[in-house]
């Protein structure tokens, strides 16, 4: 159950709620994304992340597209908008890098990994075509919020494989966070916000643990 109350004794506002998950469920404290950031990693174990994270996030349309699409929440129009542009510019950084790290490493079960995903991109997909007012956004807030540890490895990796590190250009948080708050600004909807959040940042928690299982079997952790 997500509390209602910020740190400080306020109500909290939708975007509070998706912050404090990030912070306990998103991909920041995951121990195989803290491998690929932290010393020296093994290149194979970031050519297979950068593979898997062009897998699930380097297609158009992405989740952001279809969120934009869908429209199940209007006033959410002109952000997600500013998203899907700026997200334009990392799904060609990662392609930039796909090419870059080289072909997928050898490792046991690829077939199943493949599959898995796959089946992870649907998911984000469908979540981000949901009717209910506020899930899809929640998703695609989320998203903003794990992509900056994401962002961390992918630029690890350019700089390993010798790839310019462009700026992303999404939205400020100052200018999310009002909107995110702005949005959930009903309990059904700041509901809405937080289940998509939670489902976002579990899809990736499964993909960083798929990851570290496929480096175990390269003998690579």
């Amino acid at each position: 159950m997500i509390s209602q109350t910020a740190p400080n004794g306020a109500q909290a506002s939708a975007w509070d709620l998706v912050v404090r998950l990030a912070a306990a469920d998103g991909s920041a404290a995951h121990p195989h994304l803290l491998r690929l950031v932290r010393g020296a990693p093994v290149q194979r174990n970031l050519s297979d992340a950068v593979h898997a994270l062009c897998a699930v996030h380097g297609h158009h349309p992405g989740m952001v597209e279809e969120a934009l699409n869908r429209h199940a929440q209007p006033k959410a129009h002109d952000w997600l908008l500013a998203v899907a542009e700026g997200f334009a510019a990392e799904r060609a950084y990662l392609a930039q890098l796909t090419a870059a790290v080289g072909p997928l490493p050898s490792t046991p079960g690829q077939s199943e990994t493949a599959g898995a995903l796959v089946c992870e991109r649907h998911t984000l997909e469908m979540l981000a075509r949901s009717d209910r007012g506020g899930c899809a956004t929640g998703a695609v807030a989320a998203l903003l919020q794990d992509w900056a540890q994401i962002r961390r490895v992918l630029d690890v990796a350019a700089m390993r494989f010798g790839i310019d590190v462009p700026r992303s250009d999404f939205p400020t948080e100052a200018e999310t966070a009002g909107v995110v708050a702005m949005l959930g600004d009903a309990p059904g909807l700041e509901r809405a916000i937080a289940f998509g959040a939670q489902q976002l940042f579990a899809q990736h928690r499964g993909l960083w643990s798929l990851l570290e299982a496929r480096a175990s079997a390269r003998n690579d952790l």
